[in-house]
């Protein structure tokens, strides 16, 4: 299954943050997150080359017009950027979510909000049934937040745990941070 067409952007869930779709003029904000040594110890090295990310997210309108992914800009309701995540790897009733950077000294609810609204949109607005996700093994507070979120871990390798989430284990999850929501 393709990710239903996403058509509107921001996307707001949550009492602080939205998400709206990635764009161009994005570039130089992306670039400074992934490039930024403390976030991107576990994540896909890049060139720091502002050229280059033009292209990919060139490349990346594309795919996100054929609904195939969506990357967005977490941000707070007055527009001030606080990280990015992007939802990709539609197969069957799941989605896959990752490249997850929130930048450093944002408000500690910003990676709880930019989770949930990540499995509002993927759960109830694109229909899906589930979540899989990897997270590097020694990205130990991450590994955490997502246990505690309620995920289950479903596989590993040397490198990566594997995890599933499931909307029925989202709905029990969601009651537990309602507060965070609208």
């Amino acid at each position: 299954m393709v990710g239903k067409n996403f058509s509107f952007s921001p996307f707001r869930v949550c009492k602080h943050i939205e998400l709206r779709l990635v764009e161009i003029e994005d570039c130089e904000f992306i670039l400074n997150l992934r490039t930024d040594p403390e976030l991107n110890k576990y994540i896909s090295p890049v060139n720091n080359d502002l050229e280059s990310q033009k292209a990919w997210i060139q490349s990346y309108k594309k795919r996100e017009a054929n609904s195939m992914e969506y990357y967005f800009i977490i941000q707070s309701l007055n527009g001030n950027p606080f990280g990015t995540v992007r939802m990709y790897d539609f197969r069957g009733g799941s989605f896959c979510w990752g490249s997850w950077l929130i930048a450093r000294n944002t408000p500690f609810f910003v990676a709880i909000e930019s989770s949930l609204s990540i499995y509002e949109l993927g759960f109830f607005t694109l229909g899906f049934d589930k979540s899989h996700f990897d997270v590097r093994k020694n990205n130990i507070r991450v590994v955490r937040f997502h246990q505690q979120f309620g995920a289950r871990l479903i596989n590993e390798d040397d490198e990566n745990y594997y995890f599933n989430f499931e909307r029925f284990e989202y709905e029990n999850t969601k009651k537990r941070y309602s507060r965070f929501l609208r």
